[in-house]
């Protein structure tokens, strides 16, 4: 009773209640003098009471601990990247975090705008975020440079040691772990499956993302050296904006290439939908980086399950949130491949798929 009195007292309502003669030995917060007195009714009591919750001291109040906080920041639209945000969540919901319960997920997209990247995180470091996810090169290298404290989980495509992210895959040092998509390793076989497909395609136009300067440069590598061995002629074209890869495209018809190989960057996945549809407009066979482009139209993609890569930083991000520190997780890499075929758009394109492929597709799409 005296505490309420108390907060009464702190909250500015006493005088509503003090009685105008008080002994010297009477208190303010006396209860029988202060909250009983001659003309205080009970129900009068309740009604200010309640009426006056709302402005006691916080200090007053229950207390909850606060939610930690996961920025996770990632290229392409939310749109464009719903099954992957789900498999991160998914990964959080396995450690016992639940998003808008016991853990806050601040989603961060970049659509191609790489220039937010310096003041975006530097926010997150001065609010002193729980967990930066970072899936993808760009923000992880980004993320990595501007702090050495804040726990970072990355998904990056590129061997993160050479990449300098890490000291070694069985103990990553410092505040830094993640899972390796291991992109670089299956572009012979994606180049491989794509002539298998169209064996008379001479002439491939590979698309890359050069704001991606990593996978840029690495997938540009990696065709090279494969090429000579398969029988087919490269040539590397440019787009990091929505008009530039208008651009490439019409760029494919001066160079007459009769093919496209599409590289694993995230702003070109969150541009799938143009991708298919211009590749479909003119008729051009594509082998693309993962599964959401043939189930949007595309001819055939080989890559990782992506969603499943999500899913483990998902994880990671919970068990850091439960007291792990990155430099004891080992970097995961990705064991989970597919290989699909759309058949709508092989008939489109008058192709005939070999026997040989189609049995070793994981999923062919009707």
């Amino acid at each position: 009773m005296r505490r309420i009195c108390r907060l009464l007292t702190q909250s500015g309502h006493c005088l509503a209640f003090r009685r105008p003669f008080l002994s010297s030995r009477e208190s303010c917060y006396d209860p029988v003098v202060y909250l009983w007195g001659d003309n205080l009714r009970r129900r009068d009591f309740i009604r200010i009471v309640a009426g006056s919750a709302a402005s006691w001291p916080l200090t007053a109040r229950a207390q909850q601990p606060a939610k930690p906080v996961v920025a996770f920041l990632r290229d392409g639209s939310p749109e464009a990247n719903a099954r992957y945000a789900a498999g991160f969540r998914k990964g959080l919901n396995e450690t016992g975090y639940i998003e808008g319960q016991n853990v806050i997920v601040e989603y961060h997209w970049l659509e191609g705008q790489y220039d937010r990247l310096p003041a975006l995180i530097a926010d997150l470091v001065r609010r002193q975020v729980s967990v930066i996810a970072t899936p993808g090169n760009v923000p992880t290298n980004a993320a990595k440079a501007a702090t050495t404290t804040i726990p970072i989980v990355f998904g990056v495509g590129e061997n993160p040691v050479q990449l300098g992210l890490v000291a070694s895959f069985a103990h990553p040092g410092g505040n830094i772990t993640g899972v390796n998509f291991q992109t670089s390793e299956v572009v012979a076989k994606r180049l491989r499956l794509l002539h298998d497909m169209v064996p008379k395609a001479a002439r491939v136009a590979v698309l890359v993302n050069p704001g991606n300067a990593t996978i840029a440069k690495s997938t540009a590598r990696d065709v090279q050296q494969a090429a000579p061995t398969i029988g087919i002629q490269i040539h590397v074209f440019n787009a990091s904006t929505i008009g530039e890869i208008d651009a490439a495209f019409a760029a494919f018809g001066r160079e007459r290439s009769d093919s496209l190989f599409v590289a694993p960057d995230a702003f070109l996945i969150s541009r799938r939908a143009q991708l298919v549809t211009l590749a479909a407009r003119d008729r051009i066979p594509g082998v693309y980086p993962n599964r959401d482009f043939v189930e949007g139209g595309g001819l055939m993609s080989y890559g990782v399950d992506l969603a499943d890569v999500f899913r483990q930083m998902g994880l990671y991000s919970g068990a850091i949130l439960k007291g792990a520190k990155p430099a004891d997780l080992p970097v995961l890499q990705a064991t989970k491949f597919e290989f699909l075929i759309n058949l709508s758009t092989v008939k489109a394109l008058g192709l005939t798929v070999p026997a040989g492929l189609i049995s070793i597709a994981d999923e062919v799409i009707e």
